[in-house]
């Protein structure tokens, strides 16, 4: 706190003396350390050290004034909350203090819950402001990975099927359509590779514009999972895999359909993607106690145990020998995790090298 009358002074630190703040959202209670400047040159001289959060600023201080002391945070853009203290209450100070920054604005004589009141706000202001900007700082750094994975990889099949289309033009590998069945196969994988990414990049947006507002309905769930095993089986035709199915009839869940689209498609694509030639998928769904399961197993490359944890990472990808050619954002796990958890499920995988994986999906019913 910044004033000259040391009887205010010590009323303040008497007031606020194992004064605490606490919030339900927040998990732990804010302590206070209340240090003391009797004028606008100690005030800023301990600005200036660092450590200061919080601001009491009176107004009608001898030499710098309250409102030059609220000019340098500013020009200086340093995060501390500040609550002008003055004797002169008036709409125009008011004003003028919140246009130079000020949070709060507290008038004397001020009662003890009046002093605790203003501290317990600037409190909640400073912490919503640190989680904005946390917030807007994750979002930044995600949609800047994203879109480095994005463009990196649908660059190189882009050009890829830009040279293959060149050939074709020019005939250079002769005048016969099946002359250029590789060329068409290969650009076909490129073109599955590159609509993976751009789904990836749908599912984190809609996860990110619409949390906290998805209308959830009672759905049929059995409905949704036949769909989806039908969207993918022309993916595994091409890989020659067999996709085998025991979906219970009837299972009735109150949630988004979407939602539970991107948290089959993604489990689904991910059997096929990093399944064998000639391998197998099952998927199970099933009611058990109060819990909806799904299991899907797949006969693919696997993974090792030491890579398990890495798996739902954000933009992680497992690079081996097997899935060096594999085209992904590394999103589609974190994206299915981060969508079961919002119902209150959970993901667990089992897997073996070479053997395949099987990723078990419960969400509760209740």
């Amino acid at each position: 706190m910044v004033e000259n009358d040391a009887i205010i002074r010590a009323g303040i630190c008497l007031v606020l003396q194992n004064f605490t703040v606490g919030f339900s959202f927040i998990k732990e209670d804010f302590e206070l350390e209340v240090i003391e400047a009797p004028h606008g040159e100690a005030g800023i001289r301990q600005i200036k050290k660092g450590g200061v959060n919080l601001l009491l600023l009176d107004n009608k201080l001898p030499g710098i004034k309250g409102m030059e002391v609220l000019d340098y945070i500013n020009k200086n853009r340093l995060n501390i909350s500040v609550t002008m203290i003055t004797s002169d209450a008036c709409l125009e100070l008011a004003i003028e203090a919140t246009n130079r920054g000020a949070d709060g604005f507290i008038s004397k004589p001020f009662t003890p819950q009046e002093l605790r009141s203003s501290v317990e706000n600037s409190v909640k202001q400073l912490y919503l402001k640190r989680m904005t900007r946390q917030m807007t700082s994750q979002c930044k750094s995600i949609r800047y990975k994203f879109l480095s994975v994005l463009s990196h990889e649908l660059k190189s099949p882009l050009n890829a099927i830009e040279g293959y289309l060149q050939l074709m033009k020019e005939g250079s590998a002769g005048n016969e359509i099946a002359q250029y069945d590789k060329m068409i196969a290969r650009s076909m994988e490129r073109v599955s590779g590159m609509r993976s990414l751009i789904l990836d990049l749908l599912d984190l947006t809609q996860l990110e514009s619409t949390e906290g507002k998805i209308i959830h309905t009672n759905i049929d769930l059995s409905e949704i999972c036949k769909m989806t095993v039908e969207s993918i089986r022309p993916i595994s035709i091409q890989r020659n895999l067999k996709i085998i199915t025991n979906i219970e009839d009837g299972i009735m869940l109150k949630a988004n359909a979407r939602d539970m689209e991107i948290i089959l498609n993604n489990v689904l694509s991910n059997a096929v993607k990093y399944n064998k030639q000639n391998g197998s998928i099952t998927m199970y769904l099933n009611k058990v106690d109060n819990n909806i399961v799904i299991r899907v197993m797949d006969t693919g490359i696997g993974i090792a145990k030491e890579n398990l944890n890495k798996l739902f990472l954000e933009f992680s990808r497992i690079k081996t020998f097997e899935t060096r050619e594999i085209s992904g954002s590394g999103l589609g796990l974190s994206i299915l995790k981060h969508t079961v958890e919002s119902y209150g499920g959970n993901v667990d995988v089992e897997s073996k090298v070479k053997e395949g994986s099987t990723f078990i999906i419960k969400i509760p019913t209740i």
